[in-house]
């Protein structure tokens, strides 16, 4: 209130004891004062309002305010569904089955990535963050985001564990600019709960099921984490998808 009397927004009159007397038009400014200032109007833009007012600039601000909370109501829908979307990711991905292999057919899936040599769950949030960061405005949501990272075969046939060569974000539709594609076809499919550390003998049990199916491996497998430290602080609930591409059909 102080601040608005020292630069002259109001002017209250004073009592012989020297107490503030607020008309009712101070009042009324206070509450155009937050209601503007609530839709992020400067104090300048108020107080030069305040200090010409008439009808018609009455009119010309009103429009202008309502102009702004459709563009504030526009943006709360696309937050709300942002939010409907990831809660229902979330429940699907509370009732998929771990331990379960399965063969799915995919078109290609464009990809934003970053080449990064990754040892730690520190590097893999670092690196995750870093392209993000970089991609920032083609990335609609970062909650709802794909995010996978690669395994190298040689390293794992070398036994050379626990080690990452890149993170991508697996984008929802094709863009303009992209970093890679994962081919068309049919990948090997494996989920498993819990911590990192279990990743290569799930990984080994993947190669396991290839050569059971008959199939050949066609390219590096990787992880995606369909639910992590973005949606829960318990490892026990994390939940990680390995796929690796394969041959179709059995070989002989």
């Amino acid at each position: 209130m102080r601040y608005y009397e020292k630069i002259g927004v109001l002017k209250p009159r004073r009592d012989t004891n020297g107490y503030r007397l607020y008309s009712l038009k101070d009042i009324y400014k206070l509450n155009i004062i937050r209601d503007l200032r609530q839709l992020d109007f400067s104090m300048k833009q108020i107080k030069e309002y305040l200090d010409h007012q008439s009808v018609e600039q009455t009119m010309a601000l009103l429009r202008e305010e309502q102009e702004l909370i459709q563009q504030q109501l526009k943006q709360l829908k696309a937050r709300n569904r942002i939010i409907r979307e990831r809660m229902a990711s979330l429940a699907a991905a509370s009732q998929i089955p771990a331990g379960v292999f399965s063969v799915k057919s995919f078109p290609n899936r464009f990809c934003l990535q970053l080449n990064e040599y990754i040892t730690r769950d520190e590097e893999m949030d670092f690196a995750v963050k870093k392209l993000h960061s970089r991609h920032e405005k083609k990335i609609r949501d970062f909650g709802n985001q794909s995010i996978g990272a690669s395994v190298s075969l040689q390293d794992l046939h070398q036994g050379t564990f626990h080690v990452f060569h890149s993170v991508f974000f697996i984008l929802e539709q094709q863009i303009e600019e992209y970093d890679f594609v994962l081919p068309a076809g049919q990948y090997l499919s494996y989920y498993y709960r819990g911590g990192y550390l279990q990743s290569p003998q799930r990984m080994q049990e993947v190669f396991d099921q290839v050569q059971q199916l008959g199939r050949k491996i066609l390219s590096d497998p990787f992880e995606i984490y369909e639910i992590d430290n973005r949606d829960t602080g318990c490892p026990e609930e994390f939940l990680t998808e390995i796929q690796v591409r394969i041959s179709e059909g059995s070989e002989s």
